[in-house]
């Protein structure tokens, strides 16, 4: 009885939900690649996720963590006693210098504020910069989306500045390779099917 209840909750979730199995799937790519590109297990990802930090602002603990050279539980504790990321990055002696990434056009909000900054500064006062927590979140998230897929960071501020939140720039980013990967997959199948053609019909 309790499976045949279980099943018809998952069907009317798939049914009537359909954008939350979309966002869980997009969840997890996201997870998978702060894992990947932090060089931490997925589980505690989801773990360190679970004491209630948002998703788009776990790739600032873990970038604050290694930079620092603590625990990333550690990063999460001072957030959850309210401090503002740009002072828990000052707390543990960590200049705005590190959050800049460099590119050849910025479009706007959100990341113009930020790069405006640095633009009106000379290099050596970067460090007197500061900055508000969403100008950390865009700009970690920034470097660790165009670092870990090795994509341009100026596609990745134009995707945001439309709108879209890191995690579906994530997933599209994600599913562009996917396509890439089974592109060049098919492309080099073809050639090896024509190649072999071409040698059954020398014979």
């Amino acid at each position: 009885m309790r499976l045949i209840l279980l099943l018809m909750v998952f069907i009317s979730v798939l049914i009537f939900s359909p954008n939350a199995v979309l966002n869980s799937y997009a969840d997890e790519g996201f997870y998978a690649a702060i894992g990947t590109y932090y060089k931490v297990p997925h589980r505690d990802v989801v773990i360190l996720r679970e004491r209630g930090i948002p998703l788009d602002e776990m790739p600032v603990v873990f970038f604050i963590a290694s930079r620092a050279r603590v625990e990333p539980s550690v990063i999460i504790d001072f957030r959850l006693r309210n401090r503002g990321w740009m002072d828990i990055m000052l707390h543990f002696g960590l200049s705005p210098e590190i959050l800049y990434v460099p590119v050849k056009r910025v479009y706007g909000p959100p990341f113009g504020k930020a790069y405006g900054y640095y633009k009106n500064k000379p290099k050596k006062d970067w460090k007197y910069i500061v900055l508000d927590d969403d100008d950390v979140i865009n700009l970690v998230n920034l470097r660790f989306v165009s670092e870990h897929y090795g994509y341009p960071p100026e596609k990745v501020i134009e995707m945001r500045s439309k709108g879209k939140a890191f995690i579906e720039i994530n997933r599209e980013i994600e599913r562009e390779r996917k396509v890439k990967r089974e592109n060049i997959k098919e492309r080099d199948s073809y050639k090896g099917k024509k190649r072999g053609k071409g040698n059954r019909d020398r014979d």
